[in-house]
């Protein structure tokens, strides 16, 4: 090679061996973290969460850059992975950012699948005129839920019969989907009712005291931006005790739906202070539906609950915890934090793998410091008045008990979905 010809290949050398070497670094910690979640074992989404095509994925890394996440999804021999499953919280911002379409986004995994109703693009179910949004179709995050409400009642505004009812829309639910929909409603100005069947923010409301609430910004119709990445419980819920006086929305709390029947070209909503004649129906009810039990002998009795409201009350108290999932381990650290408290937490699993890291690393702390038990691969064989027996892989174990605290989630409100129609479907994580 002559002296020139060298001289005018520096610039395209040096370019190509900073992206080799970029790119060499990024494998190599792409492929770390992965491994090390495959041998922990954390390698189990919590809820909706991406699957990447290689066949169409070219390795540009935008949908990297478009994650609010550190570290969820990398790059392997030149192909995106998702490399720390567990860090996923389903923001869905890497579809969009992917300008190949090489990403879906799919509910459960190939071991674990998720009842999920059967819900069109439009956020419309298999019965013309009812939608879903936010958790109970899957979409927990606080921001994406809120977007649904939002597009969906978008959808709903530009049904044939809009007008023709006493109602053009009853929403169902007051949590985030719900606030989001009322107010693209009112913005829309649908006449609509909103009922709630217990009290503003829904499944937020029922969160322990100071508990952390993780979403992102978003825009609320007539409200404005929220600007909140973290915040406790009693901050949101209220922010959004502000938004209603603000915009003067009207939620009839206190108000359970009981019945959803076709009316002709709209439905007849039957619920425990009336009834509406409507023209669509929008369920945004969340999936804490009947709590999951253990069924085991004692859980009948009083000191078994289904979830946290202060830890307070556990000052001084053996306390078990039942649970893997966020809940569970937000639950325990909580309760060890008071003072006189023995905590101990059970899981049937081997990993944590359903839980933030957050919350893993507050377990794995408390537990160093001696302030919490931690029982993998156990189960609860029975419960007694001042006992609880555990089945673990060294044998069971009877430990002194106060209280039970059950986190093994929620059942998904079928019978009720099925009543009015609607189809539910287990989806796996698979594309």
């Amino acid at each position: 090679m002559t002296t020139a010809l060298w001289l005018y290949s520096l610039p395209f050398m040096t370019i190509f061996g900073f992206y080799w070497w970029r790119h060499s670094i990024r494998h190599r910690n792409s492929r770390q973290i992965l491994d090390d979640a495959v041998a922990s074992g954390l390698t189990e989404p919590a809820s909706l969460h991406p699957i990447v095509d290689h066949l169409r994925c070219l390795g540009c890394a935008g949908c990297i850059s478009a994650c609010p996440e550190k570290e969820v999804l990398g790059l392997i021999h030149g192909k995106v992975h998702l490399i720390n499953p567990t860090h996923c919280i389903g923001h869905g911002a890497c579809k969009t950012a992917c300008p190949f379409d090489a990403i879906e986004l799919v509910f459960g995994t190939e071991k674990r699948g998720v009842d999920i109703p059967q819900v069109h693009e439009d956020f419309q179910t298999n019965v013309p005129g009812i939608f879903i949004a936010g958790e109970l179709g899957g979409m927990g995050l606080i921001r994406n839920a809120i977007t649904q409400g939002v597009q969906a009642v978008d959808s709903i505004s530009k049904l044939d019969g809009i007008g023709s009812k006493a109602l053009d829309l009853v929403i169902v639910g007051a949590g985030p989907a719900g606030i989001g929909a009322s107010l693209a409603a009112m913005s829309a100005r649908l006449n609509f009712v909103t009922l709630e069947q217990e009290s503003l923010g829904g499944t937020v409301s029922h969160y322990p005291r100071g508990k952390i609430v993780m979403t992102a910004p978003v825009k609320l119709p007539l409200a404005g931006r929220m600007h909140f990445r973290e915040t406790t419980k009693e901050t949101l819920l209220d922010f959004w005790e502000g938004v209603v006086k603000n915009t003067g929305l009207k939620i009839n709390v206190n108000e359970r739906v009981e019945t959803i029947a076709p009316d002709g070209n709209g439905f007849h909503v039957k619920t425990t202070q009336g009834s509406y004649q409507t023209r669509a129906v929008l369920l945004a009810i969340g999936r804490r539906g009947t709590p999951r039990t253990l069924g085991v002998p004692g859980e009948n009795t009083t000191k078994v609950v289904y979830r946290l409201i202060d830890p307070h009350q556990y000052v001084n108290q053996h306390v078990l915890v039942v649970g893997g999932g966020d809940s569970a381990l937000e639950a325990a650290v909580s309760i060890a934090n008071e003072a006189g408290t023995t905590v101990t937490l059970s899981y049937r699993s081997e990993a944590f793998s359903r839980a933030k890291e957050k919350n893993r690393i507050k377990v794995d702390k408390a537990e160093r410091e001696g302030r919490l038990r931690v029982l993998m691969c156990s189960n609860v064989k029975e419960i007694t008045d001042d006992k609880v027996v555990i089945s673990t892989p060294d044998g069971e174990l009877s430990i002194d008990n106060d209280a039970v605290i059950v986190c093994a989630g929620g059942i998904l409100p079928t019978p009720f979905l099925k009543s009015t129609g609607i189809e539910v479907e287990t989806k796996f994580g698979t594309a």
